[in-house]
């Protein structure tokens, strides 16, 4: 099993249809619209933008476990990222990423050890589900090292 196995909802409901994602390199991100970090959306949106269309899909997963810093509804959290960011990537429902009701696609991402720490955490899962990288909170979406892995993993 892989993420792309994994069934999660779209935010703005339905499927998210993870398993069309399977020939791409998947930035997962677990996303918030009042934290410190917010701002990273728009540099998830620029790489978004200038990777999408040589396989790169950056999937934007919220969640409220940091701080309560997503209490927003669907609807709200769409809202925040549209006229805020102008986010055209897709995003899931929000979904808890630590602790026993810890998301099937974080379980994939991370299995029942180590939890994630904050939010905008990155993983950068490799054509097929294997987590190729993984980075920290304060690793800008632009940082040459998210670059590098995901140049090195994306077809010339």
């Amino acid at each position: 099993m892989t993420i792309y196995d994994v069934d999660i909802d779209a935010l703005t409901g339905g499927p998210a249809g993870l398993a069309k994602h399977r020939d791409n390199v998947v930035l997962v991100v677990n996303v918030a619209s009042r934290c410190g970090l917010t701002p990273q959306y728009a540099g998830l949106e620029k790489l978004y933008a200038t990777y999408a269309a040589r396989g790169l899909t950056v999937l934007g997963v919220p969640c409220n476990q940091f701080g309560d810093q997503e209490p927003g509804t669907a609807a709200e959290i769409d809202e925040f990222c549209q006229v805020n960011y102008g986010v055209s990537f897709p995003l899931t429902e929000k979904v808890d990423v630590n602790g026993p009701a810890r998301h099937p696609l974080y379980r994939e991402l991370i299995g029942d050890g180590e939890d994630i720490r904050w939010n905008f955490e990155k993983f950068v899962v490799a054509p097929g589900g294997e987590v190729a990288a993984r980075f920290g909170s304060r690793t800008e979406p632009q940082d040459e090292q998210i670059l590098a892995v995901v140049e090195k993993l994306l077809p010339r």
